[in-house]
């Protein structure tokens, strides 16, 4: 009997991880978007399905679409404000350094990134002046308005610390509830790797991964897999840049002591002296 190769076999067990999770649940035929079909097995009781071979096809394309932008050092955005999995999303985000919005999408955060981010550089500013203890010279309803002001800034900014420029790839949890984002992302040429479920069309998005968006315990499992992804990569990648930057620099280093040492010495030359005029000699 033919032995299952290793590929194959962790396949298996991920089929089995995400049917345990509840990952093959989608909704109701009368929800089901005509997109959808192809990614479901069967109706049971008048609720899709999902094939799993099918979704962890479409996971294995998202690893390798999130290891290839983390390669080429360009900068994920979580996108997540559903209710049920805000608090999950932008705990797994600040434990793999990933940028991240949960309160809500905000209008213009693509297209206007750069009249946005002055908010994320006032809360930076604004931050570093309270703990630098800056604020203790204003009274105390002053400080207390400040407070406000940061909380206002930090619900809505804080998971864009990470960022320095537009986004270059967007993971969006729930396609549907995330269409504003995915609309934007597409004016703008961003590749989206999102959860869909059987109510959406996954042909909305670049890496689509057709699973149950419902189920907390199953979104954290796919999340966190795919930012551990993009996470490792991105540091490998990082390390790698170190390492050939120190590289690079200790060729040059090493290339201008060479042809210090290679130059030759112009040989100093005695310089005439001048004769005694006839008045210094009678002298």
């Amino acid at each position: 009997m033919a032995t299952k190769s290793p590929q194959t076999s962790d396949s298996i067990n991920e089929v089995e991880t995400l049917f345990q999770l509840g990952a093959h649940l989608g909704h109701r035929k009368a929800r089901v978007h005509p997109k959808a079909y192809r990614f479901i097995y069967k109706f049971i009781n008048g609720v899709s399905i999902i094939d799993l071979t099918k979704t962890v096809n479409l996971l294995n394309k998202a690893r390798t679409s999130l290891t290839e932008h983390a390669k080429e050092g360009k900068k994920l955005l979580l996108v997540a404000t559903k209710k049920s999995h805000a608090a999950m999303a932008a705990e797994l985000a600040q434990r793999y350094g990933v940028a991240y919005t949960t309160t809500k999408w905000l209008p213009g955060l693509i297209t206007n990134f750069e009249t946005l981010f002055r908010n994320v550089q006032k809360l930076e500013r604004m931050k570093k002046e309270q703990e630098s203890g800056t604020w203790d010279q204003f009274v105390k309803h002053e400080r207390v308005a400040m407070s406000k002001a940061l909380y206002r800034l930090e619900r809505f900014y804080k998971g864009l610390l990470p960022l320095k420029h537009r986004p270059d790839v967007l993971l969006v949890i729930d396609a549907k509830k995330e269409k504003n984002a995915i609309t934007e992302a597409r004016k703008h040429n961003i590749p989206v790797i999102a959860i869909v479920d059987t109510n959406s069309n996954p042909d909305e998005v670049t890496v689509p991964v057709v699973m149950n968006d419902d189920s907390p315990e199953v979104v954290r499992y796919v999340l966190e897999n795919l930012l551990k992804t993009y996470s490792s990569a991105y540091t490998e990648k990082k390390a790698e840049s170190a390492v050939d930057a120190a590289t690079v620099a200790e060729e040059k280093a090493s290339q201008a002591e060479k042809e210090s040492s290679e130059k030759p010495v112009k040989p100093k030359t005695k310089t005439a002296r001048k004769p005694a005029s006839k008045k210094e000699s009678s002298q």
